[in-house]
């Protein structure tokens, strides 16, 4: 397989945002890797939690990089986390932009988990323009369209793909399915790791 096939497909399933019946349940992780110990990580959660997640051994790792607002374009395949506000728009705290290979991976509108209320908007932007209180965006789903505002100072990120050498200490990182198996141990192959020491921050 291609490698940009694999990733592509790799990517794709770390987005998904339900399990099938016949998967473990899945947990999403936000922290701090502590220690490594061969395929086992120790994590400090971001509510202050120790952690032990082990890696599989074809464990995908993605790094989470800054980019820039510009790089938001007509036509551009994107992951909004937002705040709703009152007047229906949502409130960017942080974008993500997918990789071309990427489009369409989890696409839809969704609660979310950053912060209590947060939502979770994948689709492609249809308009971009320059507001008042920052770009205005809308972005269209197949099941609707949402108008997203995004204040100036927001985290915008990009995915590119990573390298086991990333899962070190210190490395901030988010699991978006770790396996909670029968015994209740979580099992990870996917860790995405945030680059030049920034937090992913969906």
């Amino acid at each position: 397989m291609p490698k940009s096939t694999l990733f592509a497909a790799l990517l794709l399933v770390a987005f998904a945002s339900t399990a099938s019946a016949q998967q473990s349940p899945t947990v999403r992780i936000r922290g701090t890797i502590e220690a490594v110990d061969g395929a086992m990580l120790s994590i400090k959660s971001r509510d202050g939690a120790d952690m032990k997640v082990r890696t599989t051994d074809n464990v995908a790792v993605f790094g989470v990089a800054k980019t820039d607002l510009s790089q938001i374009k007509p036509g551009s395949y994107i992951g909004v986390t937002a705040m709703p506000e009152p007047d229906g728009t949502q409130k960017a705290i942080a974008v993500h932009i997918f990789p071309e290979n990427q489009r369409g991976a989890a696409e839809g509108f969704r609660p979310w988990d950053l912060r209590a209320n947060s939502t979770m908007t994948n689709a492609t932007v249809a308009e971009t323009v320059e507001g008042t209180d920052g770009q205005n965006i809308t972005v269209k789903y197949k099941d609707g369209e949402k108008k997203v505002v995004v204040p100036p100072g927001t985290p915008v990120v990009t995915f590119v793909a990573g390298d086991k050498a990333e899962l070190k200490p210190g490395a901030k990182i988010i699991i978006f399915g770790a396996a909670k198996k029968e015994d209740g141990t979580l099992e990870a192959n996917r860790v995405n790791v945030g680059r030049d020491g920034i937090a992913p921050p969906m």
